[in-house]
């Protein structure tokens, strides 16, 4: 399984045309539903009146130099890091979960369009890393779900309870996992095989075709609204609000944060 291109295997049995197919179709569905998730929440809308009132509001001018260095940081920083992050657990289980996708996503696009039946034979590496990314996402993914969720770690909540906002975190370890099974049960010959495979494709046709009613799109949305931070305070517009406490009081009594703080 570790050294075996699961989609040339299946090529036996199903075009590799089909599989390139699906992964463009998917793409076209996650452009698509980002797209619809802008205009349907006017995010883009949004976006561009707070930062055109910042703009406005602002006390000091950010010069080109200035605005690519503020770029840098937030692609380092929330981007590559999740600095976002106060939780130092929530941060790993985050940047698990995304390099691993990412590792999994760019090593199927790989494997299908470049090495999609065993004519060519796969580079180990390849296999290699579309499982270890998986497992990543698997790693990340489950301890985020059942141990720190905030209706779990904070409120006590069942960590089976479901609302539409799990929808893409369930679907993205339904499809992993799945895909996992179906690649080890391929390699064994089992009869179960292409049942998973069908569930493989049902879990990952949700994942990416669920965009405008998932999470999935935020990822796209996370980095502008970060930037528009930093230009905030870098220009001055933010100084008229009241800094953030660094205890919350309730009455003047101090508590604790709370654990998904």
């Amino acid at each position: 399984m570790f050294n075996t291109n699961p989609f040339a295997e299946l090529s036996a049995s199903v075009s590799p045309t089909v599989m390139q197919t699906y992964i463009v179709v998917m793409i076209f569905l996650v452009a698509g539903g980002t797209l619809y998730d802008t205009i349907h929440k006017k995010s883009a809308k949004y976006f561009f009146n707070n930062w055109r009132k910042a703009q406005d509001k602002g006390t000091q001018r950010v010069g080109g130099g200035e605005m690519v260095s503020l770029a840098v940081q937030t692609a380092i920083v929330e981007g590559l890091t999740s600095g976002e992050f106060c939780n130092a657990r929530r941060r790993i289980a985050h940047l698990l979960t995304m390099y691993g996708f990412l590792i999994y996503v760019i090593t199927t696009v790989i494997m299908v369009f470049w090495y999609p039946t065993d004519a060519v034979p796969t580079p180990a590496i390849l296999p290699q890393l579309w499982t270890i990314g998986a497992l990543l996402v698997c790693l990340g993914g489950y301890w985020f779900w059942f141990f720190m969720r905030v209706d779990v770690a904070a409120e006590g909540n069942s960590p089976f309870r479901v609302v539409r906002a799990d929808l893409f975190i369930l679907s993205l370890l339904a499809s992993v996992t799945l895909g996992l099974v179906w690649a080890y049960l391929q390699t064994t010959g089992n009869s179960w095989t292409n049942v998973f495979l069908g569930l493989y494709l049902m879990a990952t046709t949700v994942l990416f075709g669920s965009v405008p009613w998932s999470k999935f799109a935020h990822m796209f949305f996370k980095p502008a609204a970060a930037l528009q931070k930093r230009v905030e305070n870098a220009n001055g517009s933010r100084s008229n609000l009241p800094a953030p406490a660094d205890k919350p009081e309730v009455f003047g009594s101090a508590r604790r944060l709370p654990r998904h703080y």
